[in-house]
C-alpha cells in the first residue's frame, strides 16, 4: 500500500512538472486553498505560429487548460500572472472571454507589462492587480502584415477595436471616453499612437482594481473563495 502510495505521488509530482514545463501552469496543492495559477507570458500566439526564438503562450493550450480548471472541483481558485507583450488580438480575446464567463474565483496579477492584447486579459478576471513596477501599454489594432488598402479593411480593424474597448470596460472601471482618448495619444509613445500606464496610473485610472504583489494577489483570491463558499455548494 504504501509503494502505490509512493508511486502515485511520485506520478503526481511528474504531471506537475511537466504541465509547468510544457504550459507555463502549476496546481499548489498543500495551500490554505487549492489555486491553479497559469502564466500568460510573452506573446500570444494563434493559428499563426510565431519563430522558436520568440517566447510564446499558445491559446491552443491555455483554452482546454481554463475548460478543465472550470470543471475541476478540487480546483478552487485561478490565478493569472500576465508579463506579456500582445500577440495574436483574436486568440488573446478568446482567452479573456473566457476567463470572464469562468465561475471558478479569479485574479489576475500583471508584472512586468501587460502589452496591447494583455490590457483585456488583465481586466478579465473577476479581480485584477498590479506591482508598482509594472505598466499597461494601450494603442489601437495594427497588423504586421498584409494589409489591402481598401475602406472594407479600416472597417475591420475600427470594429476589431470597438469590441476590445468594450471587453475592456465591461470589465474594468474605466470610461470608454478615457480608454480611446489613452488609445489615441500621440504625444507618448516614439512612432506609434497610445499611452503607457505605470502601476500606479493604471489603478487611478480604473483600468487595474488595486496595486498589490503575489500576497496580496493569494489573499484576494483566498478572500473570494471563502466568502463564495465555493463554486458546487452541497445541496440543502
Amino acid at each position: 500500500m504504501n509503494s502505490e502510495n509512493t508511486r502515485s505521488d511520485v506520478q503526481e509530482a511528474l504531471e506537475k512538472a511537466e504541465l509547468a514545463e510544457k504550459n507555463g501552469q502549476s496546481l499548489s496543492s498543500d495551500s490554505k486553498h487549492l489555486i491553479h495559477c497559469l502564466n500568460i507570458v510573452g506573446q500570444v500566439e494563434g493559428h499563426y505560429v510565431l519563430p522558436e526564438q520568440n517566447k510564446t503562450t499558445k491559446y491552443e493550450h491555455i483554452i482546454p487548460a481554463l475548460v478543465a480548471i472550470e470543471q475541476d472541483r478540487s480546483v478552487e481558485g485561478l490565478l493569472i500572472v500576465l508579463n506579456t507583450v500582445g500577440g495574436d488580438v483574436e486568440a488573446g480575446l478568446a482567452i479573456a472571454e473566457l476567463i470572464a464567463g469562468m465561475k471558478t474565483p479569479t485574479v489576475s496579477l500583471v508584472v512586468g507589462g501587460g502589452h496591447s492584447i494583455g490590457v483585456p486579459l488583465a481586466v478579465s478576471a473577476k479581480r485584477s492587480f498590479i506591482v508598482p513596477s509594472a505598466s499597461m501599454t494601450i494603442h489601437p489594432v495594427r497588423s504586421s502584415g498584409t494589409v489591402l488598402g481598401v475602406p472594407q479593411s479600416f472597417s475591420y480593424f475600427d470594429r476589431i477595436q470597438d469590441r476590445i474597448v468594450a471587453f475592456i470596460t465591461d470589465n474594468s472601471r474605466i470610461r470608454q471616453e478615457e480608454l480611446r482618448s489613452l488609445l489615441m495619444n500621440t504625444e507618448e509613445l516614439v512612432m506609434d499612437v497610445g499611452t503607457i500606464l505605470e502601476g500606479a496610473r493604471a489603478v487611478e485610472v480604473g483600468l487595474i482594481d488595486s496595486l498589490g504583489g503575489l500576497s496580496d494577489a493569494l489573499e484576494a483570491l483566498y478572500h473570494m473563495i471563502e466568502r463564495s463558499g465555493g463554486r458546487y455548494p452541497d445541496p440543502q
